[in-house]
């Protein structure tokens, strides 16, 4: 057992951004454990004010790398709900279309370069590059179509330039894609394959109740739309994120913490999960299946394993979306719809890879943004992922001091932290 131990690790490996885990152990008993977001604040909020509606939703989607769709698609959609523009059901089509690639993308990253090498007992994954070189290809093909997928649709898959309001910039070709299709369902051996070797891990047993904040919509598994919902049974329209969502700052993050009906919440594949699960593809329901994730699931290490079911769901829905577009047929005039200034205020919600995501915007009749807040998954995390390694160190204090530090970087990886993102805080002294 350790019995005394402060333990510190300073910027956590393989997650984006910076962020240090504090622990202290005082006679066996565990006296303090936080997660210290120290990324420096971004505050895009301030920068996009007085900015035209173009230019807002344009520098959004630069608030990450990652997750440059989600960005730009949550600032599109409150944009559009504010200037009272109503896009096709063709452009509607499409953007779920770029979410399937990000997210396919992101949860790939994920899974098998910051995540396997904990479950594979390696430092990263670079060992395997040597050792096993087929699972790192079979890692970057499943990548790469994520990223080739959103492209396709937005112009590029980092800060998606052809996803505009009102529609896209240009036309999408058939033919592109009808290849792309086809690429889909090619990749599905190696999503059967991803199936199998995680099948053969072994996932840390822990558990913790918790509420599961995420997305629901009746027609399908929310992913770009639909109205927020919580484990609690709580259904809330976007409009009403600011009447229940409650964000609040602690003295050691330049992130916020958020709270619902319980002191903390999940958001995020796992939460998508246990809110939505029945809603996944049939393949996506028997992967999750094959690989004992059954809802409600309260172990937080499970959540790669949430994410990788997504994936098999995101292949499936993205050929079925395609087979759709191209039975109706891509319509030019359905790539754009008029847009005119006026003045309004508008949230919009959608799931990021790691979690709902909201925008909201004021613009004056002039479309000059006037207001901004956005709501970061990872940020609306922390107080849970807090709560998790409050209740998982006593489970492994009888351990050693390295295996408790290395757990306690397992828990942070398994959220998949996007620390960049979150970081929206700043404490301002005043002096005389």
């Amino acid at each position: 057992m350790t019995t005394d131990a402060n333990i510190y690790v300073h910027h956590v490996t393989r997650v984006e951004g910076h962020g240090d885990i504090i622990a202290e152990i005082s006679g066996g008993q565990l006296r303090e454990v936080r997660f210290a977001v120290v990324e420096a604040p971004r505050f895009f909020e301030g920068l996009l004010r007085g900015l035209k509606y173009p230019e807002v939703v344009h520098v959004a989607s630069r608030i990450c790398g990652i997750c440059a769709c989600s960005h730009k698609g949550a600032a599109l959609k409150a944009t559009e709900a504010a200037l009272g523009v109503t896009v096709s059901e063709q452009t509607n089509m499409l953007r779920r279309l770029a979410f399937h690639g990000e997210v396919l993308s992101s949860h790939l990253l994920h899974i098998y370069f910051l995540a396997a090498p904990d479950f594979l007992g390696l430092p990263s994954v670079m060992p395997l590059i040597h050792t096993h070189p087929d699972l790192v290809r079979r890692a970057m093909r499943l990548k790469q179509i994520g990223y080739d997928l959103a492209a396709l649709v937005g112009g590029r898959h980092t800060h998606p330039v052809a996803m505009c309001v009102g529609g896209f910039s240009f036309t999408h070709d058939p033919v592109d894609m009808l290849a792309m299709r086809e690429r889909l369902v090619d990749i599905r051996a190696d999503l059967e394959a991803s199936v199998e070797l995680f099948g053969t891990l072994a996932i840390p047993e822990f558990e913790r109740e918790t509420e599961f904040v995420s997305l629901t919509h009746p027609d399908r598994y929310a992913l770009y739309e639909g109205d927020i919902c919580s484990s609690e049974g709580d259904v809330i329209p976007p409009s009403q994120y600011m009447e229940a969502l409650e964000e609040f700052i602690v003295p050691h993050s330049t992130a916020k913490h958020a709270r619902w009906n319980r002191p903390e919440y999940m958001v995020g594949a796992l939460a998508r999960f246990n809110n939505n699960h029945t809603q996944l593809h049939p393949l996506a329901r028997d992967a999750a299946e094959t690989l004992g994730l059954k809802a409600p699931c309260h172990n937080t290490f499970m959540m790669t394993v949430a994410q990788l079911v997504e994936c098999v769901h995101c292949v499936e829905d993205a050929i079925e979306l395609i087979d759709d577009l191209l039975a109706a047929g891509i319509s030019h005039e359905d790539e754009k719809a008029e847009v005119e200034p006026r003045a309004g205020r508008a949230a919009s919600v959608v799931e990021a890879p790691r979690g709902l995501l909201i925008h909201e915007y004021e613009y004056d009749d002039e479309g000059k943004c006037l207001f901004a807040n956005h709501v970061i998954p990872t940020a609306q995390n922390m107080a849970n992922l807090e709560a998790d390694m409050r209740e998982f160190v006593p489970q492994i204090i009888d351990q050693s001091e390295d295996r408790i530090r290395h757990g306690l970087e397992m828990l942070v990886r398994a959220y998949d932290p996007c620390i960049s993102c979150s970081t929206h805080m700043v404490t301002v002294k005043f002096t005389e």
